[in-house]
């Protein structure tokens, strides 16, 4: 007798929608080639005779009756992961870590785990014991990788559990038997949920095996951090549901060749979302950049045309960042080129187009390259105004002073607009030896705190007149 053929559908790994057969192209989404065959598992069918009576026991409560304790956060041992999660781990909770290959996702979780596990130990804490299932390496890989962090040979020996397995129920099991401080999986896409088709990093694997992780730490109160892979567009992998399944989502970001890296937060229901952690790749790890205001500023000569220095606010932090921009001849008979490095291309095209109406200054029909030092990107329009000039210095081949700070949002009118937290922005600025401030005319906001005598401040109104204010020049029409 013919052996019957299991049955199989295709699922978008993009959307998690699925189709009978395959298809270059998921109509539900528009993702190319995101297709793959998933065997279908039997399962029971639902009875549709009625609604089911409610468990006993469960009955809904009105809002004044709810009373809960404020739920202690657990600090992880580094200042800048605790920064961005608002305090520390919050038991319970499912974190989401992803980011480019090679970036320093699974060094930053063996530190976090590594801070924790030797804090906890060093406080006599019960929960002192850290899980680290490792799916991606074996046991003595991430042997090799702590020691190079040089958490061996102290606290953490004892206090941080490495599992190699691929298995989530075994990884469940092993952290329900003695419940940790902190269960780390790395990664999402790598392990697999036995009994369920499909291979792992699949959307149904990926899914499940979230889910099966989320309910086990709502259950024994047990933080559990996901590694977690990217596509080649920088997204995280797998179903959007993935992200909606967790509690945060977190992106380590940075040039790969470079040593800087941010920590941004993506989603954070125990806090915000706006907060950056700052922190620089060495041989012995991430270690936290001390003064992270002046570590996006250039190290080269500021005195050079088309650079200009501007405070941008990262949460509660300013930051200061160096812009570049590089007006060129056209090459080639096509249109001219728009290149950028940590600035939004469309936000470039607008103020070049203002720069020509408003400015007096016609770039249209050169090419132009704008870039921001230290791998840093930014899309506040408080660097509107420092972009516009960059261009302007680089088109008139002449440079702004070195000490010379630019802030403010750039209009479609050509008005300069004011910034939140400006206050906040000068004083670091001062800080760091700048003398002369372009910011917006009337500006108000701030904390109330006094700006530093020593720094000047130049209102302008608009785009012209920070151009001749900044150039000491009237503006004319030039390119």
């Amino acid at each position: 007798m013919a052996r019957s053929r299991a049955a199989s559908q295709y699922v978008c790994q993009t959307c998690a929608a699925t189709f009978p057969k395959w298809e270059g192209q998921c109509r539900n989404c528009g993702a190319w080639n995101s297709l793959v065959e998933t065997l279908v598992a039997p399962s029971a069918r639902r009875s549709r005779a009625g609604i089911a009576a409610p468990a006993a026991g469960v009955t809904a409560q009105p809002l004044g009756s709810l009373r809960t304790a404020r739920t202690a956060r657990r600090r992880t041992g580094l200042g800048e992961v605790d920064r961005l999660l608002g305090g520390g781990l919050v038991p319970g909770s499912v974190l989401l870590l992803g980011g480019e290959p090679g970036i320093g996702k699974s060094t930053l979780v063996l530190q976090v785990a590594g801070a924790l596990a030797v804090s906890a130990a060093s406080a006599s804490d019960a929960e002192a014991r850290v899980l680290y299932a490792s799916a991606e390496e074996s046991a003595a890989q991430l042997h090799l990788r702590a020691e190079r962090l040089g958490l061996t040979g102290g606290p953490a020996d004892g206090a941080l559990h490495v599992l190699a397995s691929t298995d989530v129920a075994a990884v469940v099991r092993a952290a329900s038997a003695e419940p940790p401080a902190l269960l780390v999986v790395d990664s999402i896409q790598t392990v697999e949920v036995d009994g369920l088709d499909g291979p792992p990093g699949s959307v149904g694997q990926v899914r499940e095996a979230a889910a099966q992780l989320g309910a086990f730490a709502r259950e024994q109160g047990v933080p559990v951090l996901l590694v977690g892979h990217v596509t080649k567009d920088g997204a995280l992998a797998g179903p959007r549901t993935l992200e909606h399944l967790v509690d945060a989502v977190l992106m380590l970001e940075g040039d790969r060749y470079g040593s800087l890296r941010l920590l941004r937060a993506l989603k954070n229901r125990h806090g915000s979302t706006d907060e950056v952690g700052v922190m620089e790749m060495t041989a012995g790890g991430l270690v936290e950049v001390q003064d992270t205001a002046a570590a996006f500023l250039g190290s080269g000569q500021r005195e050079a045309p088309g650079v200009a220095v501007a405070a941008v606010l990262e949460g509660t932090r300013p930051l200061l960042v160096e812009v570049q921009a590089l007006v060129a001849p056209a090459g080639g008979l096509g249109p001219p080129r728009r290149t950028v490095a940590g600035l939004d291309a469309n936000r470039l095209a607008l103020l070049i187009a203002v720069l020509a109406r408003r400015g007096g200054i016609d770039v249209g029909g050169r090419d132009v390259y704008a870039s921001l030092a230290g791998g840093l990107t930014v899309g506040e329009p408080a660097l509107d105004l420092a972009v516009a000039l960059a261009i302007a210095a680089s088109a008139r081949d002449q440079a702004l002073a070195v000490d010379t700070l630019v802030c403010g949002e750039v209009s479609l009118l050509g008005e300069v607009r004011p910034v939140r937290a400006l206050d906040r922005r000068l004083r670091e600025a001062a800080r760091l030896g700048f003398r002369r401030a372009l910011v917006p005319a009337g500006s108000t906001g701030g904390t109330g705190a006094p700006i530093p005598e020593h720094l000047e401040l130049v209102p302008v109104a608009t785009l012209r007149a920070a151009i001749e204010t900044g150039f000491g020049v009237p503006t004319g029409t030039s390119g």
